[in-house]
Order: C-alpha cells, then structure tokens, then sequence
C-alpha cells in the first residue's frame, strides 16, 4: 500500500485578524496550500473540514473554493484533536485509492475588535449536570484544567515552577519565529508573577487566543516527490477518546488518551520512543504538555515537571518541543498549531529555529478537557 505525505502548506495570518469570516480564511488557506504544493485546485479530490468556535467553515466551503465532483467531502468534529484525525483519515484514502489530493484546513475567529480571549470560550448549557456545573461556578475549561494539574501536583508532587519551565522553553523558541504573537523571552520569575488564572495555573501558563487558519494537502508519497516543495511522509497515526470521566477512583488528571494514541501510533510507524527526535505537542496548558511526555513515555509517570525543568524541551535540549512556540506564545489554532510546525522543521524551511534531527516527529492533538486525543508520526523531509 502506497505511503501518505504532506505536500502542501498554508498558513493565513494569525492572531489580531479581524474582519474576515472563518470561511474566508479557510479558502486563503487551501489556496496557499495548493500553491506551496505546486498544485491548481481541479487537482483536489477531497476536502475535509473542522468548524471554530462559531461553527464555520462547513461542507459549502467546497463551493467558495469551486471544488468540484469530490470524492471525498467531510467535516470533522474531534475538537483539538480534529487536524489529527483529518490528516489521519486523508493518509488512509490516498493510500487505499479512495482519493488522490486531499486538503485539510480548519479555521476560528474567536476574537472580536472589543472583546477578550474570556468570551470565546465561555461553558454553555445550564441543564442536568451542565447545571450543577454553572452553580459550582466551573463553567470553563481553565477550570478544569486546574483540577487535572490540582491532581497532578498532589499525587506526584509536581510543581508550578516546573510547568513555568515549559513556558519559559516555548517562548525561547518563539522568539525565533517570526509568526509567533508573543516574541519577547520571559523568564521563570515573570511566570510566578502573573496572574493566578485557576490556581494552579498562571496566565503563562494558558494559551493564546487567535484568529486564523491552516491547512495541508495530503497526497501519495510517490506523486509528493515531484511536487514543489520537500515532502514530509506520514508514518503513523491513531486515536484515543476516554471521555471527561471524573468519578471516584478516575484516572482524571494522571492519565489521558495520549497512554493508548501515542504507542499505537508508533507501532504502526515501525519505530519506538527511542527514535523521536522532534515533539509537537498541544499545549492548550502547559500541565497537557507535561502530562502528554509522561504518557507518550518520555519519562516515567509523575517526572514530566523534572523532566521539563531540566531543560529537555528547549533549544539546546535533547528533545526540542514545540519549536514554533506552539499556543503558549506562538498562535492558537487548535491542533493545527503542531502540525504546522512539524511540517515546516521536518521541511526543513524553520530558519534559526530550525533543529539538525527531523527525522522522526511526533505529533499529538487533544480536544475537550482530556476527552479527545490524537497522535501522527512524520518523517521529516520524506526521508
């Protein structure tokens, strides 16, 4: 069976982008991903979909592009895990012939001129437990959050310093990207000094709010290779989705579908944890990065905090993580963010940031509050 690559890039501006819908920034990214790839739109047989919050881009996106008899049309709801298993769906139908080009795009436009990044992602619902929920006053995911790094902390005795280091490490590398919205390094005292969002987590310690979107073309390995730009093959893929389970003697906090997606994965790339030279995270929160190391099985459960705060993740270290700065200082486009920045590195296009071993990178999504997991494993440079 045929290997799937990633050949084709877009990325619209991100952060501040006002007056445009999330449909319109869908289309400018499937176009600026059809043209890195050196592709014209008619070469496009798939197109799946995943909506923002404000339920755009749909199925009519195919009509504003003037796609045409489709063999493959879908919108695909995973939350932060959707450009996982976007890509993983499109790997599967050009491997199997079911298609031949298929785009990947997602889009948001949370912000608005005079509102704050607090009114995006407000709770809804007010009945049943959703109810009990909204009377407790935890109606957000910030909450949530806190509870899963609450437990955390007490069971292993990780720390706020210790997720401050991923902070710290994420904003060095995004100092060096030139799209990032936050740029300026911070250091471990400026994270202790701002503000207690839901203790235990600081500001810092949250992601960005931005508007924007990305997309990727998913083809054949063998037609990628005459394409325009260095294609980066997809090895491996899988899902995990344990659901929001908080009842007593739950596994919330200490363990996410990251334990099942990450392995499966890397089985059906061929290849171990020992092989990864390159991690692209979703980091909605730095606690989902430090959770995510420990699950994937970079170090033992409950070392993720010391792990990070030895410096492993940041330039200079042993495991580069989120190069791009990822949706802690970089741009927040769900699970996009790491996608995008694993197919530049593995590209080799990062500039200053860009690291010397690409050749295996892991890739994960997560979506809800730990209810949603998605894993992808590429080879850089299609090596």
């Amino acid at each position: 069976m045929s290997r799937a690559s990633i050949a084709g890039l877009g990325l619209t501006e991100v952060g501040k982008v006002y007056d445009r819908s999330a449909t319109d920034l869908a289309a400018q990214a499937v176009r600026l991903a059809a043209a890195d790839a050196g592709l014209d739109l008619t070469a496009l047989d798939g197109l799946l979909v995943t909506a923002g919050t404000r339920g755009a881009p749909k199925l009519s996106l195919q009509k504003v592009l003037g796609l045409r008899d489709l063999r493959l049309l879908a919108e695909i709801g995973a939350l932060g895990a959707s450009p996982g298993v976007m890509i993983a769906y499109a790997a599967y139908a050009v491997r199997t012939g079911a298609a031949s080009a298929v785009a990947c795009v997602f889009a948001d436009t949370p912000l608005r001129p005079k509102g704050s990044g607090r009114d995006a992602f407000g709770a809804t619902g007010s009945a049943g437990f959703a109810g009990y929920l909204a009377g407790s006053g935890a109606v957000s995911p910030n909450l949530f959050y806190a509870l899963a790094a609450r437990r955390h902390f007490e069971t292993y005795g990780t720390s706020s310093e210790q997720l401050g280091a991923i902070a710290v490490a994420q904003r060095q590398w995004a100092s060096m990207n030139p799209v990032a919205q936050f740029r300026t390094p911070i250091s471990l005292a400026e994270h202790q000094e701002s503000p207690l969002i839901a203790d235990p987590l600081h500001l810092l310690d949250c992601c960005l709010v931005s508007n924007g979107a990305a997309a990727v073309i998913v083809t054949t390995a063998e037609r990628a290779r005459d394409l325009a730009q260095p294609p980066v093959d997809i090895l491996g893929w899988s899902q995990a989705h344990p659901g929001r389970v908080m009842h007593r003697d739950s596994q919330f906090g200490l363990r996410t579908g990251a334990a099942d997606a990450g392995p499966a994965a890397l089985r059906m790339a061929g290849v171990t944890i020992d092989d990864v030279d390159l991690l692209q995270l979703y980091d909605c929160y730095t606690y989902t990065v430090m959770v995510t190391l420990e699950d994937y099985g970079f170090c033992p459960k409950g070392q993720g905090g010391a792990f990070a705060a030895e410096g492993h993740l940041a330039p200079g270290g042993r495991l580069p993580c989120n190069t791009g700065g990822g949706q802690l200082s970089g741009f927040y486009l769900t699970g996009f963010t790491p996608v995008v920045e694993a197919v530049i590195q593995g590209r080799g296009q990062a500039g200053e940031r860009q690291v010397d071993r690409r050749e295996i990178i892991m890739v994960s999504g997560n979506g809800g509050i730990l209810e949603h997991h998605a894993t992808l494993v590429l080879n850089g440079a299609g090596r």
